[in-house]
Order: structure tokens, then C-alpha cells, then sequence
């Protein structure tokens, strides 16, 4: 039996623009992909007797829903092994957040297996194992630390890393789940939907060029319907502070389809107390410059 672990990081989406929707009901999307240093503890064991998922620390459904059960089972059909396996997930990622936690577990379930795998497939075979896993799945299933993408997520422009800045993940007592917040979208848009732009990967080649981008089509159909959403959509003043000149304002966003905001200190010299609040709860991490390795443990 062979084991590896793996903290599977969370993302951020520093912008998002959703577009026409796909006779196949999938939605068009252009984002910039940023990884952060929260993340899950992964632990795959390939060759065991039989299937299993232990899940600590966030009730996260059924196991044959559970997304890290479906990549490896993804994985064993498409590789021909492992015939069994066992998963352990200890959660840190908030569930229902809009930072991709289930699909952070699932794209490190298919990269340790990878890692460990007699055979391993090629990197276009794991992304389209991703792919059909979700949208934030091919994206995770790399080694990018940030990156353009369009499509569904699947078309993948690598960026270089930028300097990794502090980055507060504010969490309501809420969670949303994607299929309603893309159903939010379409109602309000109608026919609507926006055209695809030539994204430009110099405008995003700093942390100013970022933040004058920033912007998430989500934000309003969610909290609009969602009050512990729109509660930190209206926070948006709380964290807007003098700055001295030259600095660059804070990017405050919500990330993914929600319910999570992220407060991005886009400028290193730029410090900000949240203190306490009964409208969220508030965790400090950071961008992250760098992917985290496999790590063989048996």
C-alpha cells in the first residue's frame, strides 16, 4: 500500500465575469485564479482493502457526492488503479464559501494519486478528469499558483507569482451553494449576458493592475437573496481607511459564487484591525507564491 498527503489550498477569485450560458447549461466564465495559504489536509492510502472517505472538522453530505470520492473513483476508472483507496480530509476550508474547498480536495485527491500511481496519466488527462469534476477542479489540479482562465475553467493561462500579500477570508453564517447563485445570475440577467473580453495578463502583472481589476458578477444576485451576504456587502465602508499617499486601497470581493468576502492588503505597507463582528468570523492567511508538493508518506 502506498500513501501521500497534500494541503490542498483554497482560492480566491480576484476577478470573475460570468457569460453566455452553453446549450449544455454550463456557464462561460473569465477569472484570475489566486491560490491561498489555507487549505485541507489530504491524506490518500492507494491499495487499500476497499473504498472509504473520513471527513473531519465540516459535514460535507454524502460520501458518493463528496468530490474528493469522485475524483478518486474518477481516477481508478480512467487509470485502472487503485482498485481501493482510503481518503482523509481534515477541513479548514470553509464549506459552501465561494473558495473552492471541495474542489480543492478533489484536485489533491488526483494529484496525489497521480504521484503515487505505477502508471500515471498525462496532465491533459487529469485536468479533463477535473473538468467534469467542476470548474475550480482543473485550475487546483496544477501546480499555478495563479492564473487566467476561461471556458469553464478549463483553458488555463499560468501567471507568475506575485509577492504573497495578507489576505482575511470573512465567512457569514451562511453558505451558497453554486447551482442557486448561477441560477440568481441568469434571472436577473435575463437574456443578458456580457461579451468576452481579450484579457490582458500584463494588466495583471502587479498587485495595482490587479486591484483596479478586481470585481465578481455574484455579488449582487447573492446578496440580494442572501441577508448574511448582503450584511458584508454593506461592510464595504468599514474597510475602506485613509491611506497615505501612494498606498493602494485594500481589495475587498466576494470570492467564487460566495458566501465568503476576502480583504486582500494589496499593499505590504498597509495594516487593518477587522476587530469582532456577529456578522462574520474573520481568518487571516495569505496569497500564496508557491503550490504545495505531494508528499509520499508510505
Amino acid at each position: 500500500m502506498s500513501a501521500g498527503r497534500l494541503l490542498s489550498q483554497a482560492k480566491v477569485n480576484l476577478f470573475l465575469r460570468v457569460l453566455a450560458r452553453e446549450a449544455s447549461g454550463f456557464h462561460q466564465i473569465e477569472t484570475l485564479f489566486q491560490r491561498i495559504a489555507l487549505g485541507d489536509d489530504v491524506l490518500v492510502r492507494a491499495g487499500a482493502a476497499g473504498r472509504s472517505l473520513d471527513c473531519r472538522g465540516a459535514d460535507v453530505g454524502p460520501v458518493e457526492r463528496n468530490l474528493a470520492w469522485r475524483a478518486a473513483v474518477a481516477y481508478a476508472e480512467a487509470a485502472g488503479w487503485p482498485a481501493g483507496f482510503a481518503i482523509e480530509i481534515d477541513k479548514r476550508i470553509p464549506v459552501g464559501a465561494g473558495l473552492g474547498g471541495g474542489s480543492a480536495d478533489a484536485a489533491a485527491v488526483l494529484r496525489i494519486l497521480n504521484a503515487l500511481a505505477p502508471a500515471p496519466l498525462p496532465d491533459e488527462r487529469l485536468l479533463a478528469l477535473g473538468l467534469a469534476l467542476g470548474a475550480d477542479v482543473p485550475f487546483l489540479a496544477t501546480e499555478h499558483a495563479r492564473a487566467l482562465a476561461w471556458g469553464r475553467g478549463e483553458r488555463l493561462l499560468a501567471l507568475p507569482p506575485l509577492p504573497p500579500r495578507r489576505l482575511a477570508v470573512l465567512m457569514p453564517d451562511a453558505a451558497v451553494p453554486t447551482a442557486d447563485a448561477y441560477g440568481w445570475l441568469s434571472a436577473d440577467r435575463g437574456a443578458f449576458a456580457p461579451e468576452a473580453r481579450l484579457l490582458d495578463a500584463d494588466a495583471c502583472a502587479t498587485w495595482a493592475g490587479v486591484a483596479a481589476l478586481a470585481a465578481n458578477d455574484f455579488e449582487a444576485p447573492v446578496a440580494s437573496r442572501v441577508p448574511a451576504v448582503r450584511r458584508l456587502a454593506d461592510a464595504r465602508p468599514l474597510f475602506a481607511p485613509p491611506l497615505p499617499p501612494g498606498v493602494l486601497a485594500p481589495v475587498y470581493r466576494m470570492s467564487g459564487s460566495g458566501a465568503a468576502w476576502f480583504l486582500l492588503l494589496a499593499d505590504e505597507r498597509l495594516g487593518l484591525d477587522l476587530g469582532d463582528s456577529a456578522d462574520w468570523r474573520a481568518t487571516w492567511t495569505e496569497t500564496a507564491a508557491e503550490v504545495a508538493a505531494v508528499e509520499r508518506t508510505a
